[in-house]
């Protein structure tokens, strides 16, 4: 039988559909590049956002009813009611479904309408399990599920519940065995690895100590980090992250420059705890990539507070704002806030105005790497033919062309920065 399976969403998703593929194909299955071309069709969906579920909706609704549909990821978890008022499915389970997904598409096959997301907030599948990688030099994973905050504009905690870490040996293990089939490029993910290990006994340090204790030639990007977890454990990250092995880049998510607005939101750090983490890793690593989030229209924002989140980003200077506008999500405290809801109209407006000067702040961070020489390694192709995209040293992206059209991924290149743009560097290869 034919399958076919795509992702969406974050990075901890996208490792949960390399899983799903390669268990099925273990099985004996068929991995299929399109619907039409399947006999079972797998979304693993997201619905971190209001625009993504209806994107996800829209395109489930599109699946022919001669294709067997299933629903997997977080969608089914955060608005099942939704699902099943819209979508005509044969399967449902949640994220991180593992090797059941084998048996879940052999009942699917037989017939039934599955139903499988008991327990899902608490799945934590085997890190051995077979996978099919997006990309054969990057390998992803998850060093926990869960998380444990309770941000109230939040819904993916439904779906993917409480804290659960992997033990140490378990990672160190995975990245032995990826690196044997020719990985150079990790990423470490989940919902929040800052939190990582505090349900056992450790920390994302040490973690990162004992990955860069691997031999071998291998790079690490770590994952999103909230900033309260981050900085209890401050001294110790900026330590490991001397080592060679890890991309100078970290993503600590912000959401307001207002503190009144963090508490609402129930971020349990302050504006001035996240500029203590950005300044100390700065004056650690000047070259280091720092990428942030903001929600824009948080319930109860005021037009002053919001120009504290702009004023935020220019003192601050990020190379990368993720800029989003506030949707209540289902279930969610900042749903029940209705009373305090900014008028969609002005969210839009504060929207363009962040995302503005973010783009602003991106190009101007960029254009300051030109004229600078260095390696970089090659994970991915370019948009134009003819192209391929590598990483430095602090992970930005940096366009090769005229190098070659063979299988170039994982090649290291010595380069020069000649073009800076808003989301990337452009590059001349040095012989």
């Amino acid at each position: 039988m034919n399958v076919f399976v795509k992702s969406f969403g974050c990075s901890a998703n996208s490792a949960d559909g390399e899983v799903l593929a390669g268990c099925l194909v273990n099985a004996g299955y068929r991995l299929v590049e399109t619907v039409e071309a399947a006999n079972v069709v797998i979304y693993n969906t997201c619905a971190v956002k209001g625009p993504t579920e209806n994107r996800m909706i829209t395109i489930l609704k599109r699946v022919p009813p001669n294709k067997k549909l299933i629903i997997a990821g977080c969608l089914p978890l955060i608005n099942f009611e939704r699902l099943c008022k819209e979508v005509c499915f044969d399967g449902v389970v949640g994220p991180a479904n593992g090797e059941k997904i084998v048996e879940v598409v052999k009942r699917v096959l037989n017939g039934e309408t599955v139903v499988a997301l008991e327990g899902a907030t608490n799945a934590k599948p085997n890190l051995n399990l077979p996978r099919l990688r997006l990309n054969p030099v990057v390998g992803i994973i998850p060093i926990n599920y869960g998380c444990l905050g309770s941000c109230a504009y939040c819904c993916v905690v439904f779906a993917r519940g409480h804290l659960r870490s992997y033990s140490t040996h378990e990672i160190v293990e995975r990245v032995r065995t990826d690196l044997s089939h020719g990985v150079g490029e990790f990423w470490i993910t989940s919902q929040d690895t800052a939190c990582y290990g505090r349900d056992i006994g450790t920390n994302l340090a040490d973690l990162l100590k004992a990955l860069c204790n691997i031999e071998g030639d291998f790079k690490i990007r770590v994952g999103m980090m909230t900033p309260n977890f981050a900085n209890n454990i401050l001294e110790d990250l900026i330590q490991i992250f001397e080592s060679k092995k890890i991309y100078k880049f970290i993503h600590l998510p912000v959401q307001s420059g207002d503190d009144k607005v963090l508490k609402r939101m129930r971020r349990v750090y302050s504006i001035d705890d996240f500029k203590n983490i950005v300044d100390t890793f700065r004056s650690n690593f000047p070259g280091i990539t720092i990428a942030t989030d903001v929600i824009c229209g948080f319930p109860g924002e005021t037009k002053e507070a919001f120009e504290r989140t702009l004023r935020l980003i220019k003192d601050i200077k990020p190379d990368i704002v993720n800029v989003s506008k506030f949707f209540a999500r289902p279930k969610t405290t900042a749903a029940d806030m209705q009373e305090d809801f900014v008028p969609f109209q002005e969210i839009k407006r504060r929207s363009r105005l962040a995302a503005k000067l973010a783009k602003k702040i991106a190009f101007e961070r960029n254009q300051s790497w030109i004229g600078w020489i260095g390696e970089v390694t090659v994970d991915e192709v370019g948009k134009v033919p003819g192209s391929w995209v590598g990483r430095n040293f602090a992970y930005k992206p940096v366009v090769l062309k005229d190098i070659g059209s063979d299988e170039l991924i994982g090649k290291v290149f010595h380069v020069k920065i000649v073009e800076a743009f808003t989301t990337y560097l452009q590059s001349e290869t040095i012989n």
